[in-house]
């Protein structure tokens, strides 16, 4: 049997995990997979994901890929995997692609959701998958600064420590947001998103953006200080890092890149 390149389209619950990235005395999105495909074709399988999501964040719609020789339909990998699987990680769709397809390196761009609670008292069953923000936020005033990071930036403010290779890094922290937007949810109160689409994300940087604009909201941080802030390219200029349980990867684009 010639080699097959198999992708999956990939929805999990993060809570329980210790992000996607395999280790070897922790439960991951990785870890799990690679072992049921493994069980599958009797051989090992390396999963190449098209990011590596931390621990506690979910996923709507992550990207991997795999080689194999195993002769098993993508049909079967679909019904098979989803059999095996913990019910908190589940296949939305299996294909077949060519050999030059990478999960990673072909993706032109990523999509993220960043869902928050500003009520009193938030409902249990949200706990997991919505941070609570006491404060009192001025909404508007997060939405006007938006703006500030709306296009191509150097990005290094909302950069997480070991977020890439520098050395192998060409374009630094330098990244481009082409959609970003707070929506209030349509059927929850108090409930708001966050939306991010953009061609490449760093570290952390979708958490620490959000940190920063909820002490926008908070009044803790002026519409100046936040425009400065991403020209500092500095870390220790911006605000703490959201908790990961609200942040879900919604989407990998593969050209063309939509929300």
């Amino acid at each position: 049997m010639n080699q097959r390149n198999v992708r999956l389209l990939i929805a999990f619950d993060g809570s329980r995990f210790s992000g996607w990235q395999r280790q070897k005395n922790a439960p991951t999105i990785q870890g799990e997979l690679e072992h049921c495909l493994a069980t599958m074709v009797d051989s090992k399988v390396t999963l190449h994901g098209a990011g590596r999501t931390d621990a506690g964040v979910h996923a709507l719609g992550m990207t991997a890929n795999f080689l194999t020789r195993s002769a098993i339909p993508c049909s079967g990998f679909l019904q098979g995997l989803n059999s095996m699987l913990p019910t908190d990680i589940r296949i939305l769709e299996v294909t077949e692609e060519t050999l030059e397809f990478h999960s990673r390196y072909s993706a032109t761009g990523k999509a993220y959701r960043y869902d928050i609670f500003t009520g009193k008292v938030q409902q249990p069953t949200e706990r997991l998958y919505c941070a609570h923000f006491h404060s009192s936020l001025d909404m508007n005033k997060i939405k006007r600064n938006l703006k500030h990071i709306q296009g191509t930036h150097d990005f290094s403010s909302f950069e997480g420590s070991g977020s890439r290779d520098v050395e192998n890094s060409p374009r630094g922290a330098v990244r481009t947001l082409f959609h970003v937007s707070l929506t209030p949810h349509p059927e929850k109160d108090d409930c708001w998103s966050f939306f991010f689409l953009g061609d490449g994300f760093l570290r952390h940087m979708v958490r620490n953006l959000v940190g920063t604009l909820i002490e926008v909201g908070e009044g803790k941080i002026s519409n100046d200080e936040f425009s400065e802030i991403l020209k500092r390219c500095d870390r220790q200029t911006a605000g703490p890092t959201a908790p990961a349980k609200g942040l879900f990867m919604v989407k990998v684009c593969y050209d063309p890149i939509t929300l």
